[in-house]
């Protein structure tokens, strides 16, 4: 029998939010996730904000719609607002009931400010690592780095000669060489630098993006963003290392840490600060051209039957990157400046480890 087409709308539904929503969609693993790690950082949000005055967006809800912006590709503040008014999985996974107003995108971007300029992101990751560890996923002995090119929010020909270059001998090469860098900037984005990462591409407005991974699960231990820079990604990889593991009088006795790396950081002062370091250099060596005399492992660290394996695991961070750059905001950042990059890139890596845990922890836990 056809069924009648009925135009007139209820006006009532029997129906939560929360029973929408299947039980095994893996928002939901990632919502309780994220919720656990709010709840870990609500002292330090509450510090953000003054005790009297008109309410702000809760920076919870604020949070959870970010999130959505990187989980489902959203480019830009104005275009979350138009699903978030009418998407029933949006409103749910934000926190906001069906008949909540949703809020004006100059007001959402305004408090997204302050969230930057309070390091929220970088606390929220530390939250979700501190769950992870809670539930051992996490290695303390074994680990992976490397960068990626995160194109900025510019264009080459916005790139201009600066006003004041540095003088001869002032530059910031080796020796005091004046650089590219030491001669043009943008004037979309000063911070931006014109880079490529391989000899055969072309140059771009750029920033960099790093990440220090651990080889049980492939999570995310460390990110940070940097000016784009041959160097960047050595400087960077110690600064995580350090931050993460500590230095050798720290760690307990007998506990080995390796790192596992690409030929960008086969360089003898990267591979001697990892030795101080007490760190096995798993770094990948040149096995033919000009380049084989940058070679600097000792025939102990390339026996090193570990090497293998750290090489094999390499591959697993760039699942991180892939993930984060295809069709998702970090393809090109639409933010302006490093901080906000570095903010808005660390975010993006805790997506990533919130929908990887969503895997790895079992939505009933």
């Amino acid at each position: 029998m056809r069924g009648p087409d009925i135009q007139q709308a209820a006006m009532f539904s029997y129906l939560t939010l929360e029973r929408r929503i299947p039980a095994d969609h893996p928002l939901r693993s990632i919502r309780r996730l994220t919720d656990r790690a709010l709840q870990g950082i609500s002292g330090e949000l509450g510090k953000l904000y003054s005790p009297t005055g008109r309410e702000s967006v809760p920076p919870e809800r604020l949070l959870r719609a970010l999130l959505l912006m990187v989980l489902y590709s959203v480019r830009s503040e104005r275009q979350l607002m138009e699903p978030l008014n009418y998407n029933l999985l949006f409103r749910w996974f934000v926190g906001l009931e069906m008949d909540d107003e949703v809020w004006n995108v100059t007001v959402f971007t305004k408090n997204r400010e302050r969230l930057i300029r309070g390091e929220v992101s970088q606390r929220l990751l530390a939250a979700v690592l501190a769950e992870a560890r809670e539930k051992d996923l996490l290695s303390a002995e074994h680990f992976t780095v490397d960068g990626t090119l995160i194109q900025a929010w510019a264009a080459s020909r916005s790139f201009q000669e600066k006003s004041d270059p540095p003088g001869p001998g002032q530059g910031s090469g080796k020796h005091g060489e004046r650089l590219l860098r030491d001669k043009v900037e943008s004037k979309t984005d000063p911070e931006a630098r014109l880079y490529k990462k391989g000899s055969a591409d072309k140059s771009v407005p750029s920033y960099l993006g790093h990440a220090l991974m651990e080889n049980r699960n492939g999570l995310a231990v460390a990110a940070q963003a940097s000016s784009a820079g041959t160097a960047a990604e050595r400087e960077a990889a110690l600064a995580m290392l350090d931050e993460v593991v500590g230095g050798k009088e720290q760690r307990a006795p007998g506990v080995e840490i390796t790192l596992g790396a690409d030929t960008q950081y086969q360089d003898p002062k990267f591979i001697a600060a990892l030795r101080d370091r007490a760190v096995a250099p798993h770094v990948s060596e040149y096995t033919q051209g000009v380049n084989v005399c940058k070679n600097t492992l000792q025939e102990s660290e390339r026996a090193d039957p570990r090497r293998a394996i750290s090489q094999r695991k390499r591959r697993l961070i760039e699942r991180v990157f892939g993930w984060a750059k295809l069709d998702r905001p970090l393809q090109q950042i639409k933010l302006r400046g490093l901080k906000r990059v570095d903010w808005f890139y660390r975010l993006v890596v805790t997506a990533y480890n919130l929908m990887r845990m969503g895997r790895l922890i079992p939505i009933s836990a």
